[in-house]
């Protein structure tokens, strides 16, 4: 992410958490006092979120020696120390809270992403995921997500079509599916999935030739006969199917054994539970 992206969100968090002032830390520590602190994982995480961490010490105290020991993306054991910092003890005690925030939530994405995508091997999908992210934190959580090692789906409405089962409703009511895509792809040179709850449905959609098929809560047995359908009516240039729906870390494999391309998992960014850690002072 850009540092600029990074700064606003974390001034943001600073003024949220912080409002007039630490007036504990301001009575209790003096402005010149420095301490040594360090930041603990007491889980097996996959990490995301250390640059975030280093704008609010950076924020807070700008000579704040900040030494990072990992990188976002690293796989790192429970106990690791991931950061040492040296500065104003006001500033390390003011900026905790924020900092491990941003560690353990970021971190719980892309390491409950790294489940899924370990789940999933050796069969060639992408885990994606989706819309279903906390409002005015998409950047963060998406980058999180590909911290884990997934994918990101559309980021908004207008990044691509996707004509779910409402929107064919009111489609149908005015022209054929077929004709509907060739106008939006005129319209909007845009690419361009559908959703299909059933099976019988699928047919009709592979007529119209989108870019994508949203497979919407198909058994992993539908997800097979939906596989072989789009084979057999698209051999040359089938559109990408997607598996939607229900899907947890107990039944992702047999899904990405059905051979679709790609699996989106809401959980990723709405379900994840945040990582233990802790921020210790050593005088």
């Amino acid at each position: 992410m850009h540092h600029e992206e990074i700064k606003k969100t974390v001034l943001a968090a600073l003024k949220e958490d912080i409002g007039a002032g630490d007036i504990t830390t301001t009575l209790v520590v003096g402005s010149s006092h420095k301490s040594k602190g360090v930041i603990l994982t007491r889980e097996d995480v996959v990490l995301c979120g250390m640059a975030f961490a280093h704008e609010v010490f950076s924020l807070l105290d700008p000579k704040m020696e900040f030494m990072a020991h990992f990188k976002d993306g690293d796989k790192v054991k429970k106990g690791a120390s991931l950061i040492t910092l040296n500065g104003k003890t006001r500033a390390i005690l003011t900026g905790e809270r924020v900092a491990l925030n941003f560690l353990s939530y970021l971190s719980a994405i892309a390491t409950r992403t790294h489940f899924f995508t370990e789940a999933v091997k050796p069969y060639p999908v992408k885990i994606l995921d989706t819309r279903k992210t906390t409002p005015c934190a998409r950047p963060i959580e998406r980058y999180a997500v590909r911290c884990g090692g997934g994918v990101n789906h559309r980021f908004n409405l207008h990044d691509m079509v996707l004509l779910k089962d409402n929107h064919r409703v009111i489609s149908r009511e005015k022209e054929k599916l077929s004709e509907t895509v060739r106008r939006l792809h005129i319209k909007t040179h845009k690419k361009i999935e559908i959703e299909v709850d059933h099976l019988w449905e699928l047919e009709e959609v592979l007529k119209a030739h989108p870019e994508m098929v949203l497979l919407d809560n198909m058994t992993p047995l539908e997800l097979k006969k939906a596989v072989v359908m789009t084979r057999k009516c698209c051999p040359n240039k089938p559109p990408l199917l997607e598996a939607s729906g229900g899907i947890t870390l107990e039944n992702v494999k047999k899904i990405a054994a059905t051979g679709v391309d790609r699996i989106s998992v809401g959980s990723l960014t709405h379900s994840r539970k945040a990582i233990d850690m802790t921020l210790e002072l050593m005088g």
